[in-house]
C-alpha cells in the first residue's frame, strides 16, 4: 500500500464525518493545491535570484524566448502574459525605469511600438530560469524520468480542457 499523505488523512476524516458525500476531487485538487503552494515558494525564491518580481520574469522570459532581438510589441507581450493593456503598459514602464527594457518605434510601422530587453534583463532572467530549473528539478526528485513523463501527459490532457 502506497504511503499516506495529508490529503489521505484529510480526505479520511472528511469522509468519516460526511459519508454521504464524494470526495475523490479531493484526492486530486488538494494535492495540486499543496504541491503548487511548494512551486509558489520556489518560484518567489528562483526570481528574488534575479532580483525580478513575478511578474517581471513573466514579461521578462517572454522577451528571451522570442529569441535575438528580445524584442515583441506590446500586443505579443499580452497575449503570452494574459493581461490587460494598462497592466502591460504599467508593466512596461516599471521594468523601463529598472532598466530592465527599452521601448522604440516599430521600423516596420512608424506608429507601432516595440519593447526590447537590455542587456541587464537579459542576464537577470537567464540567472532566475536556471535557479528555477534548479528548484523545479529537485521538487520532481521523489519520481522517476517515466512518472514524470507521465504525470506532464496527464497535466497536459487535463489543462487543454481548460485552454480551449
Amino acid at each position: 500500500m502506497p504511503e499516506r499523505d495529508e490529503v489521505d488523512r484529510i480526505v479520511e476524516a472528511w469522509s468519516r464525518e460526511r459519508p454521504d458525500l464524494d470526495f475523490a476531487p479531493l484526492h486530486v485538487f488538494s494535492r495540486v493545491d499543496r504541491l503548487a503552494r511548494h512551486l509558489d515558494r520556489a518560484r518567489r525564491d528562483a526570481f528574488a535570484a534575479g532580483d525580478l518580481e513575478p511578474w517581471e520574469f513573466d514579461v521578462l522570459s517572454a522577451l528571451r524566448r522570442a529569441g535575438r532581438p528580445y524584442r515583441l510589441s506590446p500586443k505579443a507581450l499580452l497575449q503570452q502574459t494574459l493581461v490587460s493593456s494598462g497592466t502591460m503598459t504599467n508593466r512596461v514602464d516599471r521594468l523601463a525605469a529598472r532598466g530592465l527594457v527599452e521601448r522604440g518605434t516599430d521600423p516596420d510601422d512608424g506608429r507601432g511600438v516595440l519593447v526590447t530587453m537590455t542587456a541587464a534583463g537579459r542576464e537577470r532572467v537567464d540567472r532566475a530560469i536556471r535557479v528555477l530549473l534548479e528548484a523545479e528539478t529537485a521538487l520532481l526528485g521523489a519520481l522517476s524520468a517515466p512518472e514524470r513523463r507521465r504525470l506532464a501527459e496527464l497535466l497536459r490532457s487535463f489543462a487543454l480542457g481548460f485552454d480551449a
